[in-house]
């Protein structure tokens, strides 16, 4: 997962303004602590810290590959 998809994936499921307070303020023990910003910024996998997102908000595993993104190769 590239850093566009997870933003695209991230807004599609929470809409911008609550992925964007999502992404800098939900605080992830499965991300070291870290938001999310910074687990990107720290340079952790894209596609774990979107699974963290989904994990924490109670997403199905269905949601979990994002918008249109299928499985991951």
């Amino acid at each position: 997962m590239k850093v566009s998809e997870f933003w695209r994936a991230m807004d599609y499921e929470f809409g911008p303004a609550l992925s964007q307070h999502l992404a800098k303020d939900l605080v992830l023990s499965e991300l070291g602590q870290r938001t999310a910003q910074e687990a990107l910024e720290a340079g952790l996998e894209v596609q774990s810290i979107w699974r963290a997102v989904c994990r924490s908000q109670d997403l199905s595993e269905d949601s979990w590959f994002g918008p249109d993104l299928g499985e991951p190769r």
